[in-house]
């Protein structure tokens, strides 16, 4: 059953929205000497993405996993994002760096919170937030996996949605990123026709509120 707070939680806490874009200069860098370099070198990026949520295995030892959802995204550091579900269901996730707006188009309404709130120490904060990431996350290596090169990080805070993010890095590009929570479910992302440094204008985040529209101030 889809809500706006299912939406938040995939996109932000998340959410979210994406995560730390890199650049690197070859396939053979590590997953941390990659993410840095993409976190100091990358001011905006959009491009694709197809998500999957994978619930923890039941008693036979089978993993259930939904439908997946697929859209676009696009962020200026910091804080500036627009996470655009178009499949199974419209739905839109817009920072512009101080309010984050989750706009359901089926119901017509228009979830608003604090962005500082809704970053915090979430995936939202590698993919939208500053460079300071290991203020907020313990970042360690984790491998090589499906030609990817992986990137573990652990949030420091212990109040936050996720338990650990997995970022997949190749040629200093984040192909896929993996959300564990509390509850032992996965969100599984998939990144695709990835920008890095478009030119996005000023007022490009802004966001316009629907005609007609329920206002929800959280």
């Amino acid at each position: 059953m889809k809500s706006t707070t299912f939406a938040a939680k995939m996109m932000i806490g998340a959410a979210s929205v994406v995560c730390g874009l890199l650049f690197a200069a070859s396939a053979s860098a590590s997953a941390l000497e990659q993410f840095k370099s993409f976190a100091a070198g990358t001011k905006s990026a959009k491009g694709e993405f197809v998500q999957r949520q994978v619930k923890k295995a039941d008693a036979g030892g089978k993993a259930k996993v939904s439908t997946p959802a697929s859209g676009t995204f696009e962020f200026a550091r910091p804080g500036k994002f627009i996470w655009t579900y178009l499949k199974p269901y419209e739905q839109l996730l817009q920072a512009d760096g101080e309010q984050l707006y989750i706009y359901d188009k089926d119901l017509s309404q228009v979830t608003v919170k604090k962005l500082g709130d809704a970053l915090g120490s979430s995936p939202a904060a590698i993919l939208f937030g500053s460079n300071d990431l290991e203020k907020n996350f313990t970042l360690a290596e984790a491998g090589t996996r499906d030609g990817l090169e992986w990137l573990k990080a652990t949030p420091k805070a212990k109040d936050t949605t996720f338990d650990e993010i997995s970022i997949g890095l190749r040629n200093g590009v984040p192909e896929a990123m993996e959300l564990r929570d509390s509850f032992g479910q996965t969100s599984v992302l998939a990144f695709k026709n990835f920008q890095k440094n478009p030119t996005l204008s000023a007022n490009h985040f802004k966001f316009v509120m629907p005609k007609g529209a329920d206002v929800i101030n959280n």
